[in-house]
């Protein structure tokens, strides 16, 4: 299995994100690191600090070197698609080449609710989403875009520079929906980040995205598998179980989700517990 690392912007600092992402750049064993896109900490007290997961991942990767560096997952509500295309080039191109784009079609009502944010019923959420993903891929790849859809329209838009990457940064889409999210995933993605489960319904997603992958003609093996795993930093070696279980189910990116407070200090340990399972 390959691994990467994440950290929640959120009950933390910014000096402590950035010194766990830089001890992460130089560890080889971790190719790339995700924060995510909320603006209220999630699971947790709501009162608590949250930093913009763009504009934290942005920084973060002017402060690296290697490691690919990513938004686990952007939802879709909030921000029009085409402002997110343009989002996406530039930090490619800040980069380097190293942005994973991830997106999705978004869920969470209380900081909606907060900020005056629509956040549709599910069906029109999916709606939405598919919609932005045509755009967002045809601002990245085409000269100038035109698109009719019922949610977003484009007039002979641009999207300049284009990304380093080419066609486009990798789309990484996260969820588990077997009708809507695994539709979008074998038409658009590269990378599929199941959000975590038993191994037994891991298992059974991944036959579903093979079976939408049937549906389109696409091969399953052009995409890459994640979930997330779960550190316990008094005891890093707890996490083997996790990795084997879902290395087993077919997936083929372990995504740590280190828990806050950040340190660098869980990142050695982690490493000396994950390279005999890497590969």
């Amino acid at each position: 299995m390959r691994f990467a690392i994440k950290t929640s912007p959120q009950h933390t600092t910014w000096a402590d994100v950035l010194a766990v992402w830089q001890a992460a750049d130089d560890i080889e064993l971790f190719e790339s690191a995700w924060t995510f896109d909320h603006f209220y900490p999630i699971f947790s007290d709501p009162t608590g600090p949250c930093l913009e997961g763009w504009i934290a991942t942005t920084a973060l990767a002017q402060a690296t070197r290697r490691i690919r560096v990513g938004v686990l997952v952007t939802g879709n509500p909030y921000r029009h698609p085409a402002v997110l295309a343009n989002m996406a080039a530039t930090l490619d191109v800040i980069s380097g080449g190293r942005l994973e784009l991830g997106l999705g079609a978004g869920w969470n009502q209380e900081e909606s609710d907060a900020y005056g944010i629509d956040l549709p019923p599910l069906k029109e959420r999916f709606d939405r989403f598919d919609e932005a993903l045509e755009v967002i891929t045809s601002l990245l790849t085409k000269t100038e875009s035109t698109f009719d859809g019922e949610h977003y329209q484009l007039r002979d838009a641009r999207c300049e520079p284009k990304p380093v990457q080419q066609p486009h940064p990798p789309i990484c889409i996260g969820g588990s929906g077997p009708n809507r999210t695994l539709r979008s995933v074998a038409r658009w993605a590269q990378h599929w980040n199941h959000p975590g489960g038993s191994p037994e319904q891991l298992a059974a997603a991944i036959e579903v995205l093979h079976q939408r992958c049937a549906e389109i003609g696409r091969d399953p093996a052009e995409i890459l598998i994640s979930t997330h795993l779960h550190l316990d930093v008094d005891d890093p070696s707890a996490i083997e179980g996790q990795i084997t279980a879902a290395a087993d189910a077919g997936i083929q990116l372990g995504i740590v989700y280190l828990p806050t407070p950040h340190t660098p200090t869980v990142l050695e340990p982690l490493a000396s517990v994950l390279a005999p399972l890497a590969g």
